[in-house]
């Protein structure tokens, strides 16, 4: 399984094993020493993947003399829409191909590409990284998505301060509005946000993820992650999973139901999550990536965070067609229409199996 590839005698490239505790304890230390490593990055993101979604957690390491010196996380996601692919990372708004400055970094791509053939997924992607600009059968997308950070303000009120006039406004009137907010990793906290997340994505015509998968993550990250959830009269209105790295916090997975809205509970929420930050000792409010010129993408300009272009590297297979994923093509626009007209109860018990393929 962990077989070199021998494809440059400088740098000796092989497959992880990381069922090992010794080898991903390692590749755990290379992320968090690297500074382009992210949570997504790390060997617990994507076992936790794995775990929750049998899409399998592979990683290429490239090393020097027995050290590491360049590392690819991968997870081999199988959907029945939009087919086989290698994504780095699977579930992901970040991955890639980390490396020492000065590693020739041409033999993990081509590793990369012949693992692919191995284990007949047509398609690769890497979201973010190094990219191998110029490759046969690589496209690099530079235009589709941006990321969105900023530093936190100094003080409660210097963070409000820095939310744009309009904006701050809405967050005033969420703070207002009698709600209730905790922070927490207990069962309560996981039930309330599964609850949420599911009424909130089922809106937007997508299938809700696993439980497994916000449990799996919640488990390997331990302290690296919690739940933020505002309550209404003792009722979860709105609620987000973080993960914690580095000095950054990162709200990824939140929602709200329809009575959010009117109470002003995600922005009390993202403002609570600043605050919560802060006090945790972190030093960036990382609002991660969204669709570039998308509703997601006003909402973080409208919070006065900067877009940051995003490069992502796509790989096809010769002789294979282009994957399509894209939920805003025209080809799954209809798709998404019929989705949002499922009742809860039915789109909750199929949704997690289709889900399991969105990675």
């Amino acid at each position: 399984m962990n077989a070199p590839f021998r494809l440059d005698p400088a740098l000796a490239v092989r497959l992880a094993d990381l069922a090992d505790p010794g080898e991903a304890m390692r590749l755990e230390a290379y992320v968090a020493a690297h500074p382009e490593g992210s949570p997504f990055h790390r060997p617990a993101w994507l076992l936790a993947v794995a775990e929750a979604t049998g899409n399998a957690a592979l990683a290429l390491v490239g090393e020097w003399g027995g050290e590491v010196a360049a590392y690819l996380p991968l997870n081999e996601i199988h959907s029945p829409i939009f087919g086989r692919l290698m994504a780095s990372s699977g579930f992901a708004v970040g991955g890639g191909l980390l490396a020492d400055d000065g590693v020739v970094i041409l033999p993990m791509f081509a590793a990369l590409e012949e693992l692919a053939l191995r284990r007949s997924c047509p398609a690769a992607e890497l979201r973010g990284g190094l990219l191998p600009a110029g490759r046969t059968g690589w496209h690099i997308r530079d235009q589709s998505h941006c990321g969105f950070i900023r530093p936190l303000a100094a003080d409660d009120e210097a963070e409000l301060l820095a939310i744009p006039r309009k904006q701050r406004a809405e967050v005033r009137k969420g703070l207002a509005n009698t709600l209730e907010v905790s922070v927490g990793r207990g069962p309560a906290d996981r039930a309330a946000h599964y609850q949420v997340y599911a009424h909130s994505v089922h809106n937007l015509g997508t299938p809700v993820f696993p439980r497994a998968l916000f449990e799996a993550v919640m488990d390997g990250f331990g302290d690296d992650a919690d739940i933020l959830t505002v309550r209404h009269n003792g009722a979860a209105v709105a609620s987000v999973l973080s993960v914690y790295h580095k000095g950054a916090v990162m709200p990824y997975w939140g929602g709200g139901t329809h009575a959010a809205r009117r109470l002003r509970a995600n922005d009390r929420m993202y403002y609570e999550l600043l605050l919560h930050a802060r006090a945790r000792g972190c030093s960036h409010f990382d609002f991660g990536r969204s669709k570039t010129h998308s509703g997601a993408y006003d909402f973080k300009k409208n919070w006065g965070f900067e877009p940051e272009p995003l490069s992502y590297g796509v790989w096809t297979a010769p002789g294979q067609p282009p994957r399509d994923a894209d939920p805003t093509s025209a080809a799954h626009s209809r798709q998404i229409d019929l989705w949002k007209r499922l009742p809860h109860p039915i789109a909750n018990l199929i949704g997690p199996w289709i889900a399991r393929g969105l990675g």
